[in-house]
Order: C-alpha cells, then structure tokens, then sequence
C-alpha cells in the first residue's frame, strides 16, 4: 500500500461504497467496515482487481462498544493515511414512544463509535504529520428533528465535534472534513423506517455525487462541506430562520402526511 490505506466505514453500500470507489481510483488500499460480510468481500474484490491496489474487507458492528478498539488493533500493521467515518443510520418516531435499545445503538454508531475511532487514529496521523480524516454528518445537524430527534441530534454533534478537532489539528499535516448531505439516494431512508416521508418525496442526489464532493472536499483539506448547491442555500437559510419555525418545518418533513 504505497500511499497508505483508506479506512472506511458503512462502506457495503450508498455514500460509503462510493468513497471506497474514489480512494481505489487514486491508489489507496482499503480496509472496507461493515456489517455485510458478502458485501464487503464483493467489492473489495473488484476494487481491488479493477486499480490494482490491496484491499480487505473487515466485518465489525459498529453498534458494539467493542468494535472500534478492535478495528485498531486489527489495522496495527496498516499505515491508515485516510479515515472515513461513514457507518450511521436514523429512526422515526415520537421520542417518548422509540425503541431505547434502537436509540442507544444509534447513539453507539452515529457518535461514540466514530468519536472512538478518531480517538483512535488521530495521535498517529499526527505524529507521522500526514493523515485525512472526513467525517459524514449531514445537512440534519442545522435544524431541530421532530420524529427523528436522535438522528438530528446526533448529526449536530458530529457537525461540532469535527469542527472542533479540524481547528486543534491546523498546521499539524493532519486535516478533519466534515460532509454534510441532504437528502440523498441510498438505502438509509427504508432502514430508518420513513420511506413514505414527505423529505423523502423532495429533491435528492446520488451517493456518488454525494462521495465526490466529499472526497475533493476531504483531498482539499477543507473543514466543511455541505452537498449541492440548493442544500447550501437553504442551510444558510436555517441561519436567519427562528429554531422553532425550522422545527415545525422538519416535523412536517419527517412526517408522511
């Protein structure tokens, strides 16, 4: 792995799957994390064979508490030049009526799994002064979530979180890129349980148009990036617009009526 490995998590399929494509295309190895083991073994494959570079899949939950020190320990021999903290998905439904176990699961992928594994890497991607790390927020983290208050939630967090540690490593060789996409064409919305949302129902991207402007983002060593220019209009709008009108207005994104 002549310039290092990418590691990417939720990389069987959607946004992930298609950063994978554009760090094999530029001569990256892959460690590809998921849960789907087939999946992951497909595409490492045809990656793999399709640029010439190594490529494994790697089967972890990100849900288990567990899984990002062993990821770590299982790419000690890999010099991992590129972390993507991908893996993430969403639930609807009035808080007070959600599942908790669903819930504390998302709260172990979307934010303490990808805090982990930044915990994780960073010290050695700064101590080599080289290293890229792009973490996959999304356009949620502007606006309050009714229905989905735990994904939104959980979106800020990693919105603030990656801005905060891009600012602690400037000048360091190492850079953090946040990507925040709007609504975009992948498998999240049924495994969320709002195929039928009205947000569903808008204008989305694709995961690969999505993946590129994340990846020139994260090469460009840029702190933030949100996808498509009609997402950055309106996220700028969320700036001027009262917290409680943007409430109301995801409400009745999230809802299916």
């Amino acid at each position: 792995m002549p310039k290092g490995a990418a590691l990417i998590t939720g990389a069987s399929s959607g946004i992930g799957a298609e950063l994978a494509k554009l760090c094999a295309a530029s001569g990256y190895g892959l460690i590809l994390v998921a849960r789907k083991e087939d999946r992951l073994g497909e595409l490492a494959g045809s990656l793999a064979k399709d640029h010439g570079i190594q490529a494994r899949p790697l089967v972890a939950d990100l849900a288990d508490p567990a899984a990002p020190q062993s990821i770590f320990e299982r790419t000690r021999h890999d010099t991992v030049e590129i972390l993507i903290n991908n893996a993430g998905f969403g639930l609807r439904g009035p808080f007070a009526e959600t599942d908790w176990s669903a819930e504390a699961r998302l709260i172990q992928v979307n934010v303490t799994s990808l805090v982990h594994l930044t915990k994780l890497f960073l010290p050695e991607m700064l101590g080599r002064r080289s290293g890229r790390i792009l973490n996959v927020a999304s356009t949620a983290a502007f606006v309050p979530g009714p229905f989905m208050a735990m994904y939104y939630a959980s979106k800020a967090f990693v919105l603030s979180f990656s801005e905060s540690v891009a600012n602690e490593v400037q000048g360091t060789g190492v850079t953090l890129t946040v990507l925040c996409p709007g609504p975009t064409r992948t498998p999240f919305f049924e495994a969320a349980g709002i195929p039928d949302s009205n947000l569903r129902k808008g204008p989305s991207m694709t995961a690969e148009e999505v993946a590129r402007i994340g990846y020139r983002a994260m090469m460009a060593g840029k702190t933030e990036v949100i996808a498509g220019a009609r997402n950055r209009w309106m996220m700028l709008g969320t700036r001027l617009a009262p917290r409680n009108m943007l409430a109301r207005v995801t409400r009745r994104l999230n809802s299916s009526a």
